[in-house]
C-alpha cells in the first residue's frame, strides 16, 4: 500500500495524471459529438498537455530559493532532467504532428490556437487579476481537448444539446483551479506565485468555490433529467466530477496533496464511456 500511494505521488507530481485527464477529456467530446478519432491524436494531446503543466513548473522554481512543497522542490531538484524529457517531448510532439496529420487546416488552425494561448496567457499574467489567470486554462484546457473533436464533427451534431458540456467543463477545470489555489495560498503568497488567492479574501473565495460547485451540480443535475436520454451518460459524469470536487475539498480529514490527487482523478471518469 505505501508503494502505491508513493507511486500515485509521483504520477501527480510529474503531471501525468493531468495529461491522463485531458485525454480522457478527448474522449468525452468523441463521444458527444459522434466522431472519430485516432489513438495518435490521444498521444499527441498528453504530451502537449504534460509540456506545458511541466514546463510550467520548471519556469516557477527555477529562481525560487524560498521553501517551496514536495511537488516543486521534486521539480527543483530534477530540473535538468526534467528539461530533457520536455524537449525530447516537445520534438516527438511536433514530429508526430506533422507526420500523422501533414501540414493541413487542422494543423494550422492547432498552431494558431496554440500562439493564441501563450499570448493569452502572458498578457493575463502581466495585467489581470488573480482569478483571471485560473479562469484562463479552464477555458484553455477545455478548449485544447475539444478541439479536434469538433473539428472533426459533423454539423449537425453541433447541436445545443451537445455543446452546453462545454461551459459545464469550463466550470469543474475553474472550480478546480480555485481549489487548488486556496490549498497552495500559503505558498504561493510566500514565494510569490501569482494566483487567485493573491486577489481574493480566503472567505470570499471559499465562497466564489461553494457557490461555483453547487451551481454545476444543480446544472448537471438538470441536464442527467431534461436532455433526451443520448446525453444522460454525459451528464452523469459531469455530475460526478463536480460532486467528487465539492466532497474531497470540503473533506476535513484529507491533506491539501490527497485533496489534489483525489480531484484531479475525478477528470479521468470520461473514461467511463468505454465500458458503456
Amino acid at each position: 500500500m505505501k508503494q502505491l500511494k508513493i507511486f500515485a505521488q509521483y504520477i501527480s507530481w510529474l503531471s501525468i495524471d493531468v495529461a491522463i485527464g485531458a485525454m480522457a477529456g478527448m474522449l468525452f467530446f468523441e463521444e458527444l459529438f459522434r466522431t472519430s478519432l485516432h489513438w495518435p491524436a490521444y498521444l499527441l494531446l498528453g504530451l502537449a498537455v504534460w509540456s506545458i503543466y511541466t514546463l510550467d513548473h520548471l519556469l516557477d522554481v527555477r529562481k525560487k530559493d524560498l521553501p517551496l512543497s514536495p511537488r516543486r522542490s521534486f521539480h527543483k531538484a530534477n530540473w535538468k532532467p526534467l528539461s530533457v524529457v520536455l524537449g525530447i517531448s516537445v520534438v516527438s510532439g511536433l514530429t508526430g504532428a506533422f507526420w500523422w496529420f501533414g501540414w493541413g487546416n487542422e494543423l494550422q488552425l492547432t498552431l494558431v490556437l496554440a500562439m493564441l494561448i501563450v499570448g493569452s496567457k502572458l498578457l493575463i499574467g502581466k495585467v489581470g487579476p488573480g482569478w483571471m489567470k485560473e479562469l484562463s486554462i479552464a477555458v484553455f484546457y477545455v478548449v485544447g481537448i475539444v478541439w479536434l473533436p469538433l473539428l472533426r464533427s459533423a454539423g449537425a451534431e453541433l447541436v445545443w444539446q451537445a455543446l452546453i458540456f462545454l461551459p459545464i467543463l469550463i466550470g469543474i477545470a475553474f472550480l478546480n483551479l480555485l481549489m487548488l489555489s486556496f490549498l497552495d495560498q500559503d505558498e504561493d503568497q510566500q514565494v510569490g506565485f501569482f494566483s487567485a488567492a493573491w486577489t481574493l479574501r480566503p472567505e470570499l473565495l471559499i465562497l466564489w468555490i461553494r457557490r461555483l460547485a453547487f451551481a454545476l451540480i444543480f446544472v448537471s443535475l438538470a441536464a442527467f433529467i431534461l436532455l433526451p436520454s443520448f446525453y444522460r451518460s454525459f451528464a452523469c459524469i459531469m455530475l460526478m466530477m463536480s460532486l467528487i470536487h465539492y466532497l474531497i475539498f470540503f473533506h476535513k480529514d484529507l491533506s491539501p496533496e490527497q485533496k489534489r490527487m483525489r480531484m484531479e482523478a475525478s477528470f479521468m471518469f470520461p473514461f467511463l464511456l468505454l465500458f458503456l
